[in-house]
């Protein structure tokens, strides 16, 4: 049991050390000698849990995508309206955002760069499968734009990373009034 704790451990100080090198080095400065260097391990310990630095990638994208599902549907009710629906997830990004800065970040820079491979791209996309249903529910009753998805995600959920950046900038202080403003004009982008 001991072993198997340390085992777990050992997978999770990898993986905290890949999530910080790439956000402060970018994916080329998370080598796998410097992943090992800050996890405290031998290079070759990696190996034991990965099979190669993608495979590390993928595994880091596809652990912190499911704590920010988590936390995105936490308290979701299917038979709520739509609006009410889309604020509370909408709400529960943003504080995963907000609470969580170098999570989210990694996320930020995966929708940008082609850092993670397709497949895992296209499993990562499985966990926000509610709030596309809950989109497609909005255009079939007519509240929400018939518009992409893709759209819709641009106006509502990409702008929460642009105004963490200014916060973590200290250009901006992304405070409750700020939330609900922002959420605001997330819905009115949106709704017919």
């Amino acid at each position: 049991m001991v072993k198997l704790q340390k085992s777990i451990e050992k997978r999770a100080a990898l993986l905290k050390a890949t999530l910080c090198l790439i956000n402060h080095e970018g994916i080329q400065g998370a080598s796998m000698a410097k992943v090992a260097k800050m996890a405290k391990a031998s290079p070759a310990t990696i190996y034991l849990y990965f099979e190669n630095k993608q495979d590390m990638v993928n595994q880091l994208y596809l652990e912190v995508k499911t704590a920010f599902a988590e936390k995105t549907f936490e308290e979701y009710k299917a038979e709520a309206p739509v609006k009410k629906n889309f604020e509370r997830i909408w709400f529960n990004m943003s504080q995963f955002k907000l609470n969580q800065p170098e999570e989210a970040s990694f996320l930020s820079q995966c929708d940008n760069t082609p850092m993670i491979d397709e497949q895992t791209q296209q499993e990562g996309l499985k966990y926000l499968q509610p709030l596309f249903d809950l989109w497609k529910q909005g255009q079939e009753e007519e509240i929400i734009k018939p518009i992409s998805p893709y759209l819709l995600y641009a106006f509502t959920i990409y702008p929460m990373a642009f105004l963490m950046n200014m916060q973590k900038r200290d250009a901006y202080q992304v405070d409750k009034k700020a939330l609900e403003e922002a959420f605001q004009a997330a819905w009115d982008s949106i709704k017919v």
